[in-house]
């Protein structure tokens, strides 16, 4: 007897196909009677459609839909490609998306409960606002000096100080390379370098640590003008060009002048320039990366476009070079240093604090954190020890 079929549209199928950004070749390996479906000649069995489903990261239920839905971003989408907006995205960056709003929903009841107030800084300036000025409003609520980068040695300090500031004033901090804890689903920073997600009570944002660590400083510092304007956003800087929006280019003069001050780099050019390589240099400095700091030099016209575009060409093969060696490195971090890597530390306190006390039920705090069994149990452990140390 044969296996009963599901009929399904063909142009799901291919709406399926193109969302995931699997190539064809790839899907035919694994479903060799693709073709036929595509076609219309032949359909899937059930097993089979909910194979293709989890294969191209779709939700089943949209696989019995009479037509392709219509997905739209829960934030404002300021990624562009040149001038273009990007009219795709992946299954790994939405899925990444719904993740920090259930975590961010979760915070906001907690910190609710605890009767926290609001957080002053959120919304508290606009785009009126003069950028230099808020630059300094911002250093000043993260209690770091003009010059505080430059006082520390590596890009990984830098970034880890940055961040614990951040977290210090109540914005929770998240950074992954791949979709929760799932290793296959990487996150490609081309297609976003972070978001945020404004709450008066609880700012998140997301940082892709799939890209380099001193970029990373550029995507956090850009994150947080979004937060003193209170505005959600999804972020990529494609060739270090900005979107046209108003917005973003305001947020993204607000993080260079954050993290490279005018004055200091003005003053410290004619220095920089002798040097044989003046943005590695002065990445050094301010710890951000050397594109950064290009890109600061063409803002501030101490270099032409077409010299910052030749050093943008250099500095993509070499980055490029770096990412193929960390691949080929063997080994890694203990899971639960990695677990600190991805997750808001308040957050995590916060939720092994309420799951310990009873509050939240070990089934919503496992989906919550990306782990469950040993591995939550060992991480509970790992977090209030670290939580004892921090009150002593």
């Amino acid at each position: 007897m044969s296996t009963p079929t599901i009929e399904v549209k063909p142009e799901l199928l291919r709406w399926a196909i193109l969302r995931s950004g699997l190539p064809e070749t790839e899907l035919r390996k694994k479903f060799d009677k693709l073709d036929q479906w595509l076609a219309g000649d032949r359909s899937p069995t059930y097993r089979q459609l909910e194979h293709f489903a989890k294969k191209t990261m779709t939700p089943f239920g949209y696989m019995l839909l009479d037509s392709p839905p219509i997905e739209k971003l829960p934030v404002p989408d300021f990624r562009t490609i040149g001038d273009s907006p990007i009219d795709r995205m992946s299954p790994n960056l939405t899925d990444t998306l719904y993740s920090m709003q259930r975590r961010q929903s979760w915070m906001r009841d907690y910190v609710t409960e605890q009767r926290q107030d609001k957080l002053k800084f959120v919304g508290s300036a606009s785009t009126a606002t003069d950028f230099k000025s808020l630059a300094q409003r911002i250093r000043k609520e993260l209690n770091l000096s003009a010059d505080w980068a430059e006082h520390l040695s590596t890009w990984e300090e830098t970034l880890k100080i940055f961040r614990a500031a951040i977290e210090k004033i109540g914005i929770l901090v998240f950074s992954n390379s791949v979709v929760g804890a799932n290793n296959h689903r990487p996150l490609d920073p081309e297609e976003f370098r972070g978001f945020v997600l404004s709450d008066e009570h609880v700012p998140l944002i997301f940082v892709n640590s799939a890209d380099s660590k001193s970029a990373r400083m550029f995507t956090l510092a850009h994150e947080l003008a979004h937060v003193w304007l209170n505005q959600d956003g999804l972020f990529n800087l494609i060739r270090m060009m900005p979107s046209g929006d108003q917005t973003e280019k305001y947020c993204n003069r607000v993080a260079a002048e954050f993290l490279v001050p005018e004055y200091k780099l003005v003053e410290r050019w004619p220095k920089a320039k002798r040097n044989r390589y003046p943005f590695r240099l002065i990445g050094k400095w301010f710890k951000v990366s050397p594109i950064v700091a290009a890109r600061r030099a063409l803002d501030l016209k101490l270099i032409t476009r077409p010299e910052f575009f030749h050093f943008y060409q250099i500095d993509q093969a070499n980055w490029q070079n770096l990412k193929t060696k960390q691949r080929k490195s063997p080994g890694g971090p203990h899971p639960d240093v990695v677990a600190d890597s991805r997750l808001s530390r308040r957050f995590a306190n916060a939720l092994i604090a309420s799951t310990n006390e009873g509050k939240t039920l070990y089934r919503e705090a496992y989906t919550l954190i990306d782990m469950r069994g040993e591995s939550f149990q060992r991480y509970s452990k790992h977090v209030a020890k670290r939580m004892k140390n921090e009150r002593q």
